[in-house]
């Protein structure tokens, strides 16, 4: 059986979603902690391709993420220490999660060329450079449909 996803395209085969996908990095990174390194490029990743788990601030808050991460090379550390009061949810005046009111999405359509199945289908030993890869080809992909 295949189907495909309706937030990246990605083709769903024998029913493995994208979600089942995500699990599949989060166990390996659960069962080897070395592979944690890269979570959170993996966490922005898939979300940035199915940005209706976002709300709108938060799809415009990851977009700057990535760039931060890729261009600017900064660690999620850094970032964490210098955006602390910025995303405080005590501070902050807007949701990071979609709701019913607010749902991401981009202006344009984006033609993704790497997915969530791409980085499992690799295996767990290429897992953190198949990450660093797959974070390239989402930086990529939204420039050339000019959603940065």
């Amino acid at each position: 059986m295949t189907s495909q996803c309706p937030a990246c395209g990605a083709r769903w085969e024998n029913g493995r979603t994208c979600q089942d996908n995500f699990y599949q990095m989060l166990f390996w990174e659960n069962e080897n902690p070395a592979n944690g390194v890269v979570h959170h490029l993996m966490v922005l990743c898939y979300h940035l391709q199915h940005p209706h788990l976002y709300s709108e601030d938060g799809l415009g808050y990851a977009l700057g993420l990535l760039k931060e991460m890729l261009v600017e090379e900064k660690s999620p550390a850094e970032i964490r220490n210098q955006k602390r009061k910025t995303v405080d949810s005590g501070r902050r005046n807007w949701k990071v999660t979609a709701r019913p009111e607010s749902k991401g999405s981009y202006r344009n359509p984006v033609h993704w060329s790497m997915r969530a199945a791409d980085v499992v289908a690799a295996g767990e030993e290429q897992y953190i450079e198949q990450v660093k890869t797959w974070a390239r080809s989402v930086y990529k992909d939204l420039q050339t449909a000019e959603n940065l």
